[in-house]
């Protein structure tokens, strides 16, 4: 059976777990403490040789790097939530990429300074925090306005790249960030989340921390 080995405060491990449930795939799901270094352990270096989370093995398979996982998922199930269509692939890499790049970096600014660094007792860098929501009023509105011309991000059906941007987002509330001033992201994600891929994972972020 897969396995993901991941870690709940983790984003990408949660959007790696956001696409099994979605495409139905059984899985064990291995929590790594990472506030004890379980992540750098010599077992996990060998499936991940950076020490990061998610990582996942399917019989002889060993794969990290959540979008990749996560475009494998969608091949081994036949799936169309990564499209086979070179255009519509296209779309989905670049929504992807784009989430990834500007808004993930963001929120991992926040989420480590604000949760994380707190919570292990470490230096805590207010200014890399402050630029983190700098960058977010930079890059939510184009992801806003996307959602005000399409249903999903990249189309009219969901993708993975709708639930990379869930799962990216998904420390909002825990962080205290406003997504009012962002409405048609703001009714997208209140449509995704009551959803059984996401509430399989936890009601809201940091359920299981």
């Amino acid at each position: 059976m897969l396995k993901i080995y991941g870690f709940g405060l983790s984003q990408p491990t949660n959007a790696v777990r956001m696409v099994a449930n979605a495409l139905k795939i059984p899985y064990d799901y291995i929590e790594l403490n990472a506030p004890e270094g379980e992540h750098r352990a010599p077992d996990h270096l060998q499936r991940h040789p950076a020490g990061k989370m998610p990582a996942i093995e399917d019989g002889d398979l060993t794969l990290f790097e959540s979008t990749a996982i996560m475009k494998y998922l969608c091949k081994k199930a036949g799936s169309s939530m990564y499209p086979e269509d070179i255009i519509e692939q296209a779309t989905v890499d670049q929504w992807c990429s784009f989430v990834s790049v500007h808004i993930y970096m963001a929120f991992s600014r926040i989420v480590f300074n604000r949760l994380l660094a707190p919570q292990l007792g470490l230096p805590v860098d207010d200014a890399s925090a402050k630029a983190g929501v700098e960058f977010l009023d930079r890059f939510l509105p184009v992801v806003d306005r996307q959602l005000s011309q399409s249903k999903f991000i990249a189309g009219d059906r969901m993708t993975i790249a709708d639930i990379n941007l869930l799962a990216t987002i998904d420390p909002v509330d825990a962080l205290k960030i406003d997504l009012s001033m962002y409405p048609h992201l703001s009714v997208w994600r209140e449509a995704l989340i009551p959803q059984a891929f996401y509430q399989d994972v936890h009601a809201f972020y940091g359920q299981a921390a």
